[in-house]
């Protein structure tokens, strides 16, 4: 089976982005399940009830999160109501929410999607090593696809995830960072994994957000808020081969593609 998975939707650019893309992505890589992080999606931080239905209508299946997942009022509501969406999973308990939940793709294979974040040069957050170990010790109950979405900033944190993770997951896959890194591997002969997917959003930006803006704040050292940029769109995403009655990977292949002039 395949499946197709989306780094970091920023702003409205991204979700046109991955609306326009789709059909060629579908037509090309025949993916059964597509996974997008979305937690930049609504003005390129935090998410509302209809930007998760915009990219839920584009023809993503699953949505994982983030730490700006919470960056709007509405996020509790739509993370309770929507049953195809995750937050990190090593939040509190009593959070809004869910970390974790299983998605049938179209092949018919149980796909198990687990999410969670770092704590290097993060919050502070419940250890996400144990759990992960946690949380996948309760999906291998259903399914032996799992694919994780580790949001974290740290490329040492992310490797050392992949490791701890190997053999007992589908994929790792790392997101926070918005930089498409080059180190996709098999590990294990199991574990498809990535430091980090990328983003998808506006190419005239910095990592999504508007050039002036940030150099703003680095030129001066004072905030700003934060604006999404513009201009044409980008992607990148990862699309992963998995034996779906072991759960191992086969293959992982970096994908980058344009939308609009």
């Amino acid at each position: 089976m395949r499946i197709l998975f989306i780094g970091d939707v920023v702003g409205r650019v991204g979700r046109e982005t991955v609306a326009g893309l789709m059909p060629d992505l579908r037509e090309e890589h025949a993916p059964d399940l597509v996974i997008a992080n979305c937690e930049n999606a609504a003005g390129g931080l935090g998410i509302t009830e209809r930007t998760v239905r915009e990219l839920l209508g584009s023809g993503v299946d699953v949505l994982t999160t983030g730490d700006h997942v919470w960056d709007r009022k509405e996020a509790p509501k739509v993370l309770e109501t929507e049953r195809r969406i995750v937050r990190p999973a090593n939040y509190p308990p009593g959070t809004p929410g869910r970390g974790r939940l299983v998605a049938e793709a179209g092949d018919g294979t149980p796909v198990g999607v687990l999410s969670l974040q770092g704590r290097t040069f993060m919050k502070p957050l419940e250890c996400p090593f144990r759990t992960a170990a946690a949380e996948v010790e309760e999906l291998v109950g259903t399914t032996p696809v799992i694919v994780c979405d580790f949001h974290a900033e740290a490329t040492s944190e992310k490797v050392a995830m992949t490791e701890h993770l190997a053999g007992r997951v589908s994929a790792v896959l790392g997101t926070h960072t918005h930089v498409q890194t080059a180190d996709e591997r098999i590990v294990g002969g199991h574990t498809a994994a990535i430091t980090d997917v990328g983003m998808t959003g506006p190419t005239c930006s910095v990592i999504g957000m508007k050039r002036d803006v940030a150099l703003e704040r680095f030129l001066t050292g004072r905030p700003r808020r934060y604006e999404p940029g513009t201009g044409p769109g980008m992607m990148n995403a990862v699309v992963l081969e998995v034996d779906p009655r072991t759960g191992a990977a086969s293959s992982i292949e970096r994908v980058q593609a344009t939308f609009g002039e």
